[in-house]
């Protein structure tokens, strides 16, 4: 099966299109990614993050505030930090999530 076609398969199986429109729709998909992948592994907050990834404070803050407006994230406020961590709602669409990253890794 050629590259194309396979890219072709991958992207028509997606059926949810909000998770497709806010991964593949926006210039930042692939940030976005990167920190869902992270917060799958266990919390963390915004400057952990953007540590780990060694991106700006302000680009995490940006694509985590994306993915909570969805609702794929969920925030715990403690004394000092927020701590953010998958919500049900992504768990329900991974295997849509991990075509998504299959999709965005074969269009290199």
């Amino acid at each position: 099966m050629s590259k194309k076609s396979m890219m072709t398969k991958t992207i028509f199986a997606i059926t949810n299109r909000e998770l497709s429109n806010i991964l593949i729709g926006r210039k930042g998909g692939k940030t976005t990614i990167m920190i869902i992948d992270k917060l799958l592994s266990k919390p963390y907050n915004a400057n952990e993050l953007s540590k780990l990834l060694h991106l700006d404070y302000k680009t995490i803050t940006h694509h985590i505030d994306i993915i909570y407006e969805h609702n794929y994230v969920e925030r715990e406020e403690l004394e000092n930090c927020i701590l953010y961590y998958p919500s049900n709602k992504l768990f329900n669409c991974l295997d849509e999530y991990n075509l998504i990253k299959k999709f965005l890794e074969t269009d290199k």
